[in-house]
């Protein structure tokens, strides 16, 4: 029995242990972390967004100001806004990244006749290789007049 608690004991600690180094893709991932404040009037305070991103080899972000590698779009409109995102890593390293894109939204208006809209925004991002991340959809905003 005494050997059958330890074996068991052991076998308990060696699989329940976890990889520290985690490897990312190099293909970015993000995720959606938060969307405020959740109702807004029209062009009365700016919208903050926060995802959560991951990349293998640390390339996002590049130094050309007229790149655009992150885009956002209201469900509202029948295309996304594009964005600039400046480099997270020096030149040339290719380190696994991890952190939070704070991205600060122009104050929303609403676009038909309704006093009140409610819209969503979908988000991806691209590294410099070109490879783009998957797409994700915040929560819900309400906009009023």
């Amino acid at each position: 029995m005494y050997k059958f608690i330890i074996i068991s004991f052991t076998m308990l600690v060696l699989f329940s242990c976890k990889k520290d180094d985690e490897n990312y893709s190099e293909i970015p991932e993000i995720e959606f972390v938060s969307l405020s404040p959740s109702t807004t009037s029209e062009f009365s305070q700016d919208i903050k967004l926060v995802i959560s991103y991951k990349d293998g080899d640390g390339d996002i972000g590049t130094d050309d100001p007229d790149e655009y590698t992150l885009l956002i779009h209201d469900s509202r409109l029948p295309a996304a806004d594009e964005y600039h995102i400046q480099p997270l890593t020096p030149p040339n390293s290719t380190i696994q990244i991890e952190g939070n894109l704070k991205i600060n939204l122009a104050g929303l208006f609403v676009l038909g006749t309704d006093s009140t809209e409610t819209t969503t925004f979908s988000v991806k991002l691209k590294d410099r290789a070109g490879n783009w991340s998957n797409s994700v959809t915040t929560s819900s905003i309400a906009v009023k007049k």
